[in-house]
């Protein structure tokens, strides 16, 4: 029991905040991610959920998903401070609402707590008609741009069948090792075998 204490207790902890528009698929994200299955109904969130995620032997991840309706958003700085990564979730068939998303997003970037953390953008909802690809949401949401300062990195993605939500994980776990200073051994997520 005393060594499997001590090599838990090795495990380095990170934040990570999950942010994104209402209805883009965060919380189904999170549950995919944490149980590997989104078969229970997911209501919208109102305040957070919280969820630890094993993520590999040197680091955990604490991944609060923050409600995205337009009247929560104004208490998203509260979640801010102590923030090692960003996941922005897009629905990427929700055209009409890219711009608000974007708006969103550019302002977060702003924020002093949130000067050079690194962002995985999450173009979920690959299955629908349409879907924008990881390009045009790099380009929409002008990513090379407003993440100039800071590692970023778009996965497309489907938070329903899993599709492309292992490669996020890596690569979300490789820029928060980065700025937390840890070495990373493994290869480039984009490299992996991106199902669950």
């Amino acid at each position: 029991m005393g060594l499997l204490t001590s090599k838990e207790s090795k495990r380095k902890q990170a934040r990570v905040i999950m942010l994104g528009l209402n209805a883009a698929g965060k919380s189904t994200l999170l549950y995919k991610l944490k149980f590997g299955e989104t078969e229970h109904f997911t209501v919208p969130t109102i305040g957070f959920n919280v969820e630890m995620l094993e993520a590999d032997k040197q680091i955990s991840l604490t991944v609060w998903d923050v409600g995205g309706q337009r009247k929560l958003r104004q208490f998203w700085p509260h979640y801010f401070q102590n923030t090692d990564g960003i996941v922005y979730v897009v629905d990427s068939a929700d055209k009409a609402h890219l711009e608000e998303s974007k708006k969103e997003f550019e302002s977060l970037l702003k924020h002093e707590h949130l000067k050079g953390v690194p962002v995985v953008v999450l173009a979920n909802k690959q299955d629908l008609p349409n879907a924008m690809t990881a390009d045009e949401v790099t380009r929409r949401l002008r990513l090379k741009r407003c993440c100039s300062d800071r590692d970023w990195y778009v996965q497309p993605c489907c938070a329903k069948t899993g599709q492309g939500l292992s490669a996020a994980m890596k690569t979300i776990i490789l820029h928060v090792k980065r700025k937390v200073n840890y070495k990373d051994e493994g290869a480039h997520p984009e490299f992996e075998e991106d199902r669950l």
